[in-house]
């Protein structure tokens, strides 16, 4: 058993939007997470017809992973999980087209750069032990004066 709770317990996010299960490490420089492609898993909304998970998911499931490493250190600090942004990514790719069903997707984020609120992670997915996407995701950290802004782009508060 690891020391960590499952991975939505350091996201901010609320079922079905969790996309991992398992948080395998988190350390100062980055997170490495756990899911299983599974009818009857957190993945289950996103499968297709033949039950595997398409592989534009894995953005998404790098995006999550640094959000992972990013709610682990808050929770260290006695803070909820707070919300993240993803900006951007640079030179993202995959090997193929979908993840089979019954795979089991290891998802590691690394720190490359990080400053007040912005962040650039070299992150890979792995399936079997062979890495078959990966790409560099740029994110923000809004405070909470900015994520009032987006929520509520009117300005009636």
């Amino acid at each position: 058993m690891s020391g960590y709770q499952a991975a939505e317990y350091y996201l901010p996010h609320a079922a079905p939007m969790v996309l991992l299960e398992r948080v395998i490490s988190v350390d100062k420089e980055g997170a490495c997470c756990a899911v299983s492609v599974c009818d009857r898993g957190v993945l289950a909304p996103f499968l297709d017809a033949q039950g595997a998970l398409p592989a534009w998911y894995a953005v998404e499931l790098m995006a999550q992973t640094i959000g992972v490493w990013s709610g682990w250190h808050g929770r260290l600090s006695g803070r909820p999980p707070a919300l993240g942004m993803l900006l951007g990514g640079r030179a993202i790719h995959c090997e193929q087209p979908a993840f089979a069903a019954g795979s089991e997707l290891v998802v590691s984020a690394r720190l490359l750069f990080q400053d007040e609120k912005l962040a650039c992670f070299e992150c890979a997915l792995t399936l079997n032990g062979r890495q078959v996407a990966h790409g560099r995701l740029n994110t923000y950290q809004p405070d909470q004066q900015e994520i009032t802004q987006l929520t509520n782009p009117g300005g009636n508060a």
